[in-house]
């Protein structure tokens, strides 16, 4: 069984390397295409840290490892809500997972990602060809970034504990009438559980991801004459988004009472280019993260991570600085229901780059408990 999910996966990979291969020939790819998609999911994986590839395992795993989803036991929903740069950007995420209805079946997740800025001025129009201001032209308008995402788990009926999983998604992204695009690509992931330990891969955009942008003429015209000289060449109309990786490992820790665990978690974050990560060549960059979480009875959660360590150019000689980002978490959970608070980059230096997260986790039967 498990060799013949290996020879499906590698044949969904080809064929979709052999969609897009004559289409990179004339794609421009970039490091950060679709970077709306790498922010993350739940309040809780964001107290780790991120550092969750190993052992997500609940509605949530359609975002940090497909595979997680196997472990579903309950139909749940999730949802999400947080704001960034001091609430200029709104992020909202909402998911929902359904166990497997047979011993050896697949599980199944869908869920919806939105990151935008609303009521943008649009300034373009407002001085005309004498030279006039008419405040009347300023109009407002919305950029928005859409992942719709569909997601299979199963858990390998040879190897009980090893589990794959597969994500397919479809990426909207709308700015006003200016311009549009849909992309398509696909996540894959494993993971492996060994007594105490836990093993985890996250393949992101395996096959590229690949976004194709339409562009109105008559916004894009009035882009070009709003400032004489400046933006007079016409966007990319394709891009690539490349692939990346997540290898995670994890343990878990009893105390003698059983009402107190520990969970600890290190990952591991790859990106197939040169970046400012802490490991970086002209190939390949990575950086680690680092999370814990100490529960009571499985009802309250303590949480802590650190992660996105980068190195920073300070000064024009060449010196650099090692940056990172400490995260701090709470959560709580009674009778199916599950409410979870993040503080992330509260190292950040100004109160509006603090971001903080909130998320609540359902079973779909709490209310029969």
């Amino acid at each position: 069984m498990l060799f013949q999910t290996q020879i499906v996966l590698k044949k969904i990979v080809l064929i979709s390397f052999a969609i897009f291969s004559a289409q990179v020939a004339y794609s421009q790819s970039r490091n950060y295409s679709n970077e709306f998609l790498n922010i993350g999911v739940d309040a809780a994986a964001f107290g780790m840290s991120k550092s969750v590839t190993a052992t997500t395992s609940d509605v949530n795993a359609i975002y940090w490892n497909p595979a997680g989803l196997a472990d579903v036991q309950i139909d749940q929903a999730a949802l999400m809500h947080t704001e960034h740069f001091a609430g200029i950007a709104k992020y909202d995420y909402v998911a929902a997972a359904f166990a497997p209805k047979e011993p050896n079946g697949a599980a199944f997740a869908v869920a919806l990602i939105r990151f935008g800025v609303d009521d943008i001025l649009n300034t373009t129009a407002l001085i005309n060809s004498n030279g006039d201001i008419n405040y009347d032209n300023i109009s407002l308008f919305s950029a928005a970034d859409y992942g719709l995402n569909v997601a299979f788990a199963k858990r390998m009926a040879t190897l009980n504990n090893l589990q794959v999983g597969i994500n397919a998604k479809v990426i909207r992204r709308v700015i006003g009438d200016f311009a549009s695009s849909w992309g398509f690509g696909i996540d894959a992931g494993i993971q492996y559980q060994s007594g105490p330990w836990k093993w985890g891969l996250m393949l992101r955009d395996i096959t590229t991801t690949f976004n194709s942008w339409t562009f109105d003429a008559e916004s894009l015209k009035a882009i070009q004459n709003a400032i004489p000289n400046q933006n007079q060449e016409a966007p990319e109309s394709n891009e690539i988004t490349l692939p990346k990786a997540q290898i995670g490992v994890a343990r878990s820790f009893e105390f003698k009472n059983k009402k107190f665990q520990l969970l600890s978690a290190i990952d591991l974050h790859v990106r197939f280019t040169e970046t400012n990560d802490v490991f970086s060549s002209s190939k390949i960059s990575g950086t680690p993260s680092i999370g814990f979480q100490l529960d009571y009875d499985k009802i309250v959660f303590l949480r802590g991570g650190v992660g996105n360590f980068q190195n920073l150019d300070t000064f024009n000689d060449g010196d650099s600085s090692l940056s990172f980002d400490p995260n701090l978490g709470i959560g709580f959970r009674y009778h199916g229901v599950q409410v979870d608070y993040a503080l992330s980059n509260i190292a950040s230096s100004g109160n509006a780059l603090y971001s903080n997260t909130f998320s609540i986790k359902v079973d779909f039967n709490f209310l029969n408990k």
